[in-house]
């Protein structure tokens, strides 16, 4: 799947009592860095303000109505502070544009051989009167990791991934609309979650039950073209020896059905009702066909956990990779620190230093091993690993959530499904924060070290109720 490329809003902010000469030089350093990174910029050109910058009320009007101009483009702003800068013109400009996407604050320090009125820049200064009305306009925002930080620095690269990272999560998250396949299953009633609460935050829940899936595929026939593409796709996806070939039909046609059914209904993730009907009336398991949309960059979580595939989400969007759903499952001898993280499994192959298909060794006893063929089957690679959990608090009327950081090891683990063995640091305090808020067993992860741009999207932009785990 091909990433979109970024852009970013610029504010040049720009001050008469400061030297003039900075905010043309701070626009330059500041469109270089954004390239560098990758990114595209909406900023005001020489010919629009003094300097392409932004000090009068009259400039914010014009910088508000070229973001305006460029809307469906822009997936954050800037704000560039190469001199002290004008507070109220940088949040004019931004209460007029009306974008409500995340806004970045950075600041050029001086340097101590260039403090004389020639060259002083003050924006160590200027930055916290910028943040004050950003405030009292109620405008959210977010900064750099240093106070002020050049752009021409390795460190305003660090922040410019992180800010894109913060802006994914935030605009991913907004307007998502989730597939929810199928009842949840009885036996799970933590996966329950409030359509209501989702919906005030602009998630919306298409469902469709599972007899209709099932009509369908009951319609198609084995040549169906659809279906022979996604049978082409499996076997190129996952070893599948040892596995019948009427078994891998079922599955190609259920994939085709959901493909076809996610794109009329308009949505981006999924949930599937993935036991036991599922097996009992129609023979596979899901997991194949829901680990190649994970692993497509379309997160896809097990028994109908809606608020698993939003989270799910969050750390794709931040990483721009594969995520998974996975049980908090089971201590790891007597290291206070470490776990096995499991699932049955579906999870992408992303995920895998091995992986075959196989049947699903739990359910096989109540319904039978020929009816259960379809799990991804291996051992969890190592490497870093963030992590996060959502939830609908209906009591409170609120969303809430953790996210952290840690790492799958390498250490031995002889199981059966999906696994890896986890190391994080003040896990017992993770535990305990989990059980003693209520929250699922389930918890989505990624290779990747996103929590933190993960908790600023979520509490800042979002206004969720967010815990980062730490040591």
């Amino acid at each position: 799947m091909s990433h979109k490329k970024m852009t970013m809003g610029v504010i040049v902010g720009n001050r008469g009592f400061f030297p003039d000469h900075l905010a043309k030089t701070g626009r330059e350093e500041m469109i270089r860095a954004i390239e560098k990174a990758g990114m595209e910029c909406v900023v005001l050109g020489p010919d629009q303000s003094k300097h392409g910058a932004v000090e009068t009320h009259e400039e914010a009007k014009r910088c508000a109505a070229l973001f305006q101009q460029n809307h469906d483009r822009l997936d954050g702003v800037i704000v560039a502070l190469p001199n002290f800068g004008d507070e109220r013109a940088i949040a004019d400009t931004l209460r007029l544009a009306r974008l409500n996407v995340p806004v970045l604050v950075q600041a050029t320090p001086d340097i101590p051989a260039k403090m004389t009125i020639a060259s002083r820049r003050d924006s160590f200064c200027g930055k916290m009167s910028a943040c004050n009305n950003l405030r009292q306009y109620g405008i959210p925002y977010s900064l750099t990791r240093l106070h002020t930080v050049t752009p021409d620095s390795a460190d305003f690269q660090a922040d410019l991934a992180w800010f894109a990272a913060v802006c994914r999560i935030a605009n991913g998250l907004r307007n998502l609309r989730v597939g929810s396949i199928g009842a949840r299953p009885a036996a799970f009633n933590t996966v329950r979650y409030s359509e209501k609460l989702l919906e005030a935050q602009g998630i919306s829940v298409e469902t469709v039950d599972l007899s209709e899936i099932l009509g369908r595929i009951a319609r198609l026939k084995d040549t169906e073209p659809s279906v022979e593409r996604k049978l082409s796709e499996i076997k190129k996806y996952v070893p599948t020896g040892g596995v019948p070939e009427t078994a891998l039909i079922k599955m190609a046609k259920l994939g085709a059905v959901i493909d076809g059914w996610m794109k009329s209904a308009d949505v981006k993730v999924s949930a599937v009702q993935c036991w036991t009907a599922m097996e009992e009336y129609f023979g596979v398991v899901p997991c194949t066909i829901m680990s190649m949309m994970s692993d497509n960059l379309i997160p896809s979580a097990c028994e109908v956990d809606v608020c698993g595939t939003i989270s799910m989400h969050a750390l794709r969007l931040g990483s721009e990779t594969p995520s998974a759903l996975l049980d908090w499952n089971n201590n790891y001898g007597d290291d206070p620190n470490k776990a096995v993280c499991f699932h049955c499994s579906n999870l992408p192959k992303h995920f895998f230093q091995d992986v075959r298909m196989d049947f699903q060794e739990i359910i096989a006893g109540t319904v039978g091993k020929e009816n259960t063929f379809g799990t991804c089957v291996g051992r969890v690679k190592a490497g870093a690993m963030s992590f996060a959990r959502f939830s609908t608090d209906d009591t409170a009327g609120i969303m809430r959530g953790y996210v952290g950081e840690g790492a799958f090891t390498s250490d031995p683990l002889n199981t059966f499904g999906g696994a890896g063995v986890v190391e994080i640091p003040g896990l017992q305090n993770l535990l305990h924060y989990i059980c003693e808020n209520g929250f699922e067993h389930h918890v989505a992860a990624n290779f990747s070290t996103v929590a933190s741009a993960t908790h600023e999207a979520t509490t800042r932009y979002l206004g969720w109720q967010m815990h980062r785990h730490q040591n």
